[in-house]
């Protein structure tokens, strides 16, 4: 555990404090055209430029991933997941498209005990080709290209190519993920971020990843098609079978993947209708589940900051975090209350365990409509490093894109320059509890649940008012309720919205972040009954508004995001 732990210190507090430090005077970016938002200026300048060229929001999303696979490789690339949800102007329709990473046909439902029964090391699991999903974001993006997408989709790649062979310069997150992760200086593909030391290469050193660049520029002339079969298909299943924990992925799981358009979750909440991930992400659900109980308990009237709008806030990411817990699994294997859930007398009664002076002591799942015979809280959480895009194009279409490798590097093994995922740490650890299969347990070909929670917001001219979601593990959902609360409830820009103070307690425990007001908070919350820790959120939301006076847009300093258009 002392991996995982370390792993969520990745960004210091210092430099959180120095990152909200030097945005505290800046201002939204704004724009009366088109508008990227991703957490890294690379990939920003990539997807905007693909805007410039005409390009539809999908192909801009798929540039500015394709150079975050480049730029931000501890979080996303070819070798992860992805949720999105793509807003059509044209049609007025909207889509979601889930594209988890998925087990392959060989998954034991028990992936955490070697053969003898005896448990494997976290962090040994945690880093092992045993943990490695069959990745989903390259055949979910060649799916949302061929219905969306007006450029080639070797256009798509001519940024993110050019950044990997010919250099870049070392981003500050990057730099911060490294410093808590020299280990890996020893580890095969990770030789061009350390210099002859093992120490990190500094903030701005030039760095290149020419094995990443051949392969997106395969990708690019070949397709998906390139990935997931032929010789590349063959390296990485050749990577995962090798180690103290190999895993069984094949050349045919790889083949076999598909990705899943499937019904968006909706709900009114704050006088307007809010569209986020459905299951297997489970993310989405209880985002509105959490903005819905504060929609009911007035958060607008509280004073943005105060111990009483913290108080509400924890009181409804902990109801939303009980049910999420219990109830979220992949819906194409297992049965899933989605309405249920997001039903409006049920999340009454929800909101009516919330008191206005003190905290509830003890917080269980609720019984939804429909409800399944209780099922034991699934237990594994991913840690931060997942990233989001915000595109809005010219034609006023809009892409809210959640993608992720799981874990920083997911499991540490790097092949033809991608970095694979270990999505199965995602499902549970353990796949029963007394006589109860639990519903997130693994099973062949099944996606694990996620707390990616991509969304987008509709005014009453029934067109996209907010595009958002954000990187960072369980903490995505607070991030992302309380951004929403921010310019909903409270009537804040884009920028304030965002880089308001973390509060929250999808992570297993109620949280406020070190080194800001929050912080601050501790001791009148004690007494009202909860019990917080302070400790540093790096959660990074990534958001455009759409207002009467055009786009404003804003990437979270808790990375490197930033935000552009026209």
């Amino acid at each position: 555990m002392a991996l995982r732990a370390s792993a969520l210190r990745c960004a210091s507090a210092a430099f959180g404090a120095v990152l909200l430090a030097g945005s505290a005077l800046a201002q939204p970016a704004t724009a009366k055209h088109h508008m990227a938002a991703t957490a890294n200026p690379y990939a920003t300048d990539a997807a905007l430029a693909v805007l410039r060229d005409g390009g539809s929001a999908v192909d801009a999303a798929i540039a500015g991933q394709m150079t975050l696979a480049v730029v931000e490789p501890q979080s996303s690339g070819l070798g992860g997941g992805s949720v999105l949800l793509v807003w059509d102007a044209r049609t007025r329709h909207l889509a979601f498209f889930e594209g988890l990473s998925g087990a392959p046909a060989s998954q034991a439902s028990d992936y955490a005990h070697a053969p003898d029964g005896t448990a494997i090391p976290a962090p040994a699991l945690d880093r092992s080709g045993l943990t490695v999903a069959v990745p989903g974001t390259l055949r979910t993006l060649e799916t949302v290209h061929a219905r969306y997408g007006k450029l080639p989709w070797s256009r798509l790649f001519r940024d993110a190519i050019a950044l990997a062979e010919n250099g870049f310069a070392m981003p500050r997150y990057l730099h911060t993920v490294l410093l808590e992760r020299k280990e890996l200086a020893s580890k095969p593909g990770f030789e061009a971020y350390f210099d002859a030391n093992g120490e990190p290469l500094a903030i701005g050193a030039q760095l290149t990843n020419k094995p990443l660049a051949q392969t997106l520029r395969t990708v690019a002339e070949q397709g998906p098609e390139a990935l997931y079969r032929g010789q590349i298909a063959a390296d990485i299943v050749a990577a995962v079978g090798q180690g103290a924990y190999p895993g069984t992925m094949t050349t045919a799981d790889l083949a076999a993947y598909t990705p899943h358009e499937r019904s968006p979750v909706c709900l009114a909440v704050f006088e307007r209708r809010i569209c986020t991930a459905a299951p297997p992400d489970g993310g989405g659900v209880a985002l509105l589940q959490q903005l819905s109980i504060l929609d009911r308990e007035h958060i607008g009237a509280q004073t943005p900051g105060s111990v009483e709008a913290a108080h509400f806030l924890l009181e409804a990411s902990r109801l939303s975090q009980a049910d999420r817990r219990s109830y979220m699994g992949d819906p194409d294997q297992v049965l899933v209350p989605t309405e249920g859930l997001v039903d409006p007398f049920y999340l009454d009664d929800r909101a009516r365990l919330v008191q206005p002076d003190h905290a509830m002591k003890a917080v269980e799942p609720g019984s939804p409509p429909v409800r399944h015979a209780f099922l034991p809280p699934s237990d594994p959480e991913a840690l931060p490093a997942t990233t989001h895009l915000a595109i809005v194009d010219d034609d006023g279409s809009a892409v809210s894109f959640t993608t992720t490798i799981n874990l920083n590097f997911g499991a540490d093994i790097v092949v033809d320059g991608v970095v694979l995922n270990d999505a199965i740490t995602n499902f549970a650890l353990r796949p029963v509890v007394g006589d109860i299969r639990v519903p997130n347990a693994a099973a062949p070909g099944k996606h694990p649940t996620s707390t990616m929670s991509p969304t987008i917001v509709f005014g009453a001219d029934g067109k996209p008012e907010l595009i958002l979601g954000a990187g960072g593990a369980a903490r995505i959902i607070d991030a992302v309720a309380e951004t929403i609360t921010g310019v909903l409830a409270w009537h804040q820009d884009i920028r304030t919205a965002i880089e308001q103070p973390r509060i929250g307690a999808q992570n297993r425990a109620e949280e406020l972040e070190r080194d800001t007001p929050a912080a601050a908070l501790l001791d009148p919350l004690v007494a009202m009954g909860h019990a917080p820790k302070v400790v540093v959120m790096n959660a990074a939301v990534q958001g455009i508004a759409v207002t009467p006076d055009g786009l404003q847009g804003w990437g979270d300093s808790h990375r490197d995001g930033v935000a552009k258009g026209d």
